[in-house]
């Protein structure tokens, strides 16, 4: 098994998962990168002291990630140095007011009771709910791989349809447990993580909320970033090697194998096997001869995008929280704005972070580093929009949101400002349409109707990352990394060599309280 080579086009989370996997099962495998650095949108920009993670802020969810860090022979808490974020996120609404989400109980009652009497009963309702559907949802439907409609639309599965409510819309869903628009936003936002308007979300989706109060939300010091570091040390221990600054022209296809990759030079790599960790719209429009798969995944449903913007302070501003959410009264019309009219609400949500309250090593000392983030439309490929005055709608937008808590001279203070526009996350990321999240997760876009990680025709293409199954986001991106790396290893090995390998099983992780 050890002369067969496997190459994965993209060194995002789940194209680094992926190639560990393999190498630790014997493989050769080579991950071709078109970026200096490992992350794909992952990513963590660097200037003057100033460190920004460019992707993911915060790290939920964390049994998912203690169990694929498991399925790679690593204890978490050995590679990632992480704190605990309580309250995790602080809510600001139009008038001022403010609701701190924490893990704390009591303090949250009070909080809640004083917007709505009577709501903290209604809390305890959904976070059963969101309790049942996270484990069903994990169990059932992200540690799996759907291979075959029987495996998905079968019997067993029937229930799942009153259990996990995927035909409700989570923000219509909340009239079962609030009264009051506010508190049905602070926990359904969380469905903006899925690129999804929680007016179109399943309320499937309960389970982030519950998963982030019940779980918690944590901080790797140094970021976000370490955890890429972490995927990287294990593959390069397992032997995978790593080709930054090189673009992958088009994987070579014969009949119903390919061959291998033609790098931008022209370039000809040989494979057994081909990983595709890049956007998968991209790949079939881009790196593969068009069919009618690459027409399809162009009519799907994209996520929306954000613009970005990550400044670089010459003071600190202590009272800035580290997770600052701005919610905007006006929630459904911010959504429609965003993903029905592909542009920038008049009112936008805005969410702030603050990483050196955390962690003091991300700016210099006296300083801060703070990262504004605004959610726009994807890109309109039948009438572009105007990025730089949505851009610049967007910075004046965070600037009159800080004004509301006190944070007036930030733009005085600022003595850098990297921006980023769907524009720019196409580029950098080859993220069609400039997408964040790739394809959306509406239920007609989860678990086997979305995209496999195996090609239909070409046997030993496998895909692996946002767009496929189970979905975006970073542990799921590690769990799409392993079912791809599982399906290869079933399918690929030649017949005499399968004894030589040992399938790496789901880790049995306690579902409880993370403590």
């Amino acid at each position: 098994m050890k002369s067969q080579h496997a190459i994965i086009i993209g060194a995002g989370i789940g194209g680094i998962t992926t190639a560990a996997h393999l190498a630790q099962q014997g493989l050769r495998v080579t991950v071709i990168e078109k970026n200096g650095r490992a992350g794909g949108r992952c990513d963590q920009i660097s200037r003057d002291g100033h460190r920004f993670d460019t992707g993911p802020t915060l790290l939920v969810m964390p049994l998912l990630y203690e169990q694929e860090f498991a399925s790679l022979g690593v204890n978490m808490r050995d590679v990632l140095d992480l704190q605990r974020v309580d309250p995790t996120y602080h809510l600001v609404f139009d008038d001022g007011s403010k609701l701190a989400l924490t893990s704390d109980l009591n303090a949250l009652e009070s909080q809640l009771e004083a917007i709505e009497p009577g709501s903290f009963q209604g809390l305890l309702r959904y976070l059963e709910e969101g309790h049942r559907h996270y484990h069903l949802g994990i169990e059932r439907l992200v540690n799996r791989d759907f291979r075959k409609a029987t495996e998905f639309f079968n019997l067993r599965n029937l229930p799942l349809l009153t259990q996990l409510k995927p035909a409700m819309r989570h923000y219509s869903h909340m009239s079962s447990f609030f009264d009051s628009p506010r508190l049905k936003a602070a926990f359904t936002f969380q469905d903006v993580y899925m690129g999804l308007s929680p007016f179109e979300a399943p309320a499937t989706f309960s389970l982030m909320p519950y998963s982030e109060l019940a779980h918690g939300v944590w901080y790797p010091r140094g970021g976000m970033y370490q955890v890429v570091k972490a995927l990287m040390q294990i593959a390069q221990q397992a032997g995978v090697e790593f080709m930054f600054n090189t673009s992958v022209e088009q994987i070579d296809v014969v009949g119903n194998r390919t061959r291998g990759v033609v790098l931008e030079n022209g370039r000809f790599l040989q494979a057994d096997i081909v990983i595709a960790n890049a956007d998968l719209p991209y790949v079939y429009n881009n790196l593969l001869p068009q069919d009618n798969m690459a027409k399809q995944l162009k009519r799907k449903r994209f996520s929306c995008s954000v613009m970005s913007f990550f400044w670089g302070v010459d003071k600190p501003y202590p009272e800035l929280p580290p997770h600052t959410l701005f919610l905007a009264d006006d929630y459904k019309e911010n959504f429609d704005s965003i993903i029905d009219d592909l542009s920038i609400p008049d009112n936008p949500s805005i969410y702030v972070h603050a990483p050196t309250r955390l962690d003091p090593s991300m700016a210099p000392a006296g300083q801060d580093t703070i990262i504004g983030i605004v959610p726009v439309g994807h890109m309109n490929e039948d009438e572009p929009q105007d990025w730089r005055a949505i851009r610049d709608r967007a910075r004046e937008s965070v600037f009159q949101r800080l004004a509301t808590i006190g944070i007036t001279d930030l733009p005085d203070h600022i003595k850098f400002e990297t921006n980023f526009s769907p524009l720019s996350w196409q580029k950098r990321y080859n993220l069609m349409k400039g997408s964040t999240h790739g394809l959306c997760h509406n239920m007609m876009q989860l678990g086997y109707l979305r995209p496999q990680n195996r090609h239909p025709q070409v046997e030993n293409l496998y895909f692996v990352g946002a767009s496929t199954h189970p979905g975006t986001g970073m542990p799921t991106a590690m769990v799409s990394g392993r079912l791809a790396a599982v399906r290869l290893l079933e399918e690929q090995v030649t017949v005499g060599e399968k004894t030589a390998v040992t399938p790496f099983p789901v880790p049995q992780t306690a579902l409880v309280p993370y403590e």
